[in-house]
């Protein structure tokens, strides 16, 4: 049955996030991860190895580029397969439509831009429903609105390959953005919005001034723009609407609190106790405080070694925030299968709970020092609860 909007949608509170980028990457070359990683030939299995963990909500895409065969065509052959899927194992699939991934010959500064992305939107929806009438839907219509304004406008990382023109590329994905999210509302009212955007502590370099201070300020504000595009705080002429601003999803890295002006990283462990290092749970009362919103980590990870170590520091912060009456409704471990680095498909990040094999890309490996201590956050969440 669909949920109270005042009602936690999320089955499980930890989730698990599936890498689904079909990005054109920096050599301009079509990446597809959801089936580098094995997962779409795995769907049954890696959803089986989730429960011995009790994760049953994840997040998915639907790769806008495979689907869409010509213009408003499409092809939903695999994405049927991927919902049953999850109705089949009592998975709740979140799902994102462009994950960074557009069709191909199509940008977002294109004029049908807006008008494709609304009509896969609504295309979605109804084969979902069809599928599944009754259940919750929770749909992001583009991940990451500022990182991939960024990669596409300023680094040329991506379509379409410009610099010096992020701003630009990030009104014009708002507003295919907001478009479809009032057009599947249209359609089912019931259904959710997920905003998924990086969540970054930009921090002036030393020594701290006031002029390099106040910087910082100005650039940290910007990650916000899409969100307060959504709300209709700013760009208005855009419809963004303060009912679309529904569950706020914040991705935290290890490298998110940047420094500006040097493109230096402060460590996530503050060994060296810098007074511009903040707690993301400081961070997080802060977001709270302007949006009024229950969010989520959306995508949370880190590589190698060191995965259990943050694995133990997301915990702490999250109980923290949990402890203070804070709506945070769930973290999603992103992802939660190995994956390989867009622009360079032979370096495997090793960021996975279940990391891959060389020889065998299909194979899983539990990484057990990270299994640990996501059992042992488990165990110490259920027994705040009590």
């Amino acid at each position: 049955m669909h949920t109270d909007k005042r009602e936690n949608p999320f089955q499980s509170f930890w989730m698990a996030g599936y890498e689904c980028s079909d990005k054109l990457n920096s050599h301009r070359e079509r990446v597809d991860l959801i089936n580098l990683t094995g997962h779409l030939t795995q769907l049954d299995s890696d959803y089986q190895l989730l429960q011995s963990f009790g994760i049953s909500t994840v997040r998915e895409g639907i790769r806008w580029s495979f689907v869409e065969v010509r213009p408003y065509n499409y092809d939903w052959t695999t994405v049927e397969r991927m919902i049953r899927c999850g109705l089949k194992h009592n998975i709740q699939q979140l799902w994102d439509i462009c994950h960074f991934g557009f069709p191909t010959g199509l940008s977002p500064l294109d004029d049908d831009f807006t008008p494709r992305l609304v009509h896969i939107c609504k295309a979605f929806v109804v084969l979902y429903r069809s599928l599944s009438p009754d259940s919750e839907l929770i749909v992001t219509p583009i991940n990451e609105v500022s990182f991939l304004s960024w990669l596409g406008g300023d680094a040329a990382g991506t379509v379409p390959y410009q610099t010096n023109n992020g701003w630009e590329i990030k009104y014009h994905l708002m507003k295919a953005f907001i478009a479809a999210v009032a057009a599947m509302r249209e359609i089912d009212p019931t259904i959710r919005i997920l905003t998924t955007e990086p969540l970054v502590d930009m921090v002036p370099e030393l020594p701290v001034t006031l002029e390099n201070e106040q910087e910082a300020f100005i650039q940290n504000e910007r990650q916000f723009q899409s969100v307060e595009m959504l709300c209709g705080n700013i760009c208005p002429e855009l419809g963004g609407k303060p009912e679309y601003l529904d569950i706020l999803g914040f991705n935290f890295y290890y490298n998110n609190r940047w420094v500006i002006n040097d493109n230096g990283f402060i460590p996530w462990v503050n060994e060296t106790d810098d007074p511009r290092w903040r707690p993301l749970s400081d961070i997080l009362f802060e977001v709270y405080n302007r949006y009024q919103k229950p969010f989520v980590i959306s995508e949370t990870s880190h590589s190698g070694d060191h995965r259990p170590d943050w694995m133990s520091s997301i915990a702490e912060e999250c109980s923290i925030v949990l402890s203070a009456g804070l709506p945070l409704w769930g973290v999603c471990l992103y992802p939660i299968i190995d994956r390989p680095d867009w622009d360079d498909l032979s370096n495997w990040h090793h960021s996975g709970l279940w990391d891959s094999q060389v020889a065998d890309r299909n194979k899983r490996v539990r990484y057990e020092p990270y299994a640990k201590a996501l059992l042992k956050a488990m165990e110490s969440f259920n027994e705040q609860k009590r």
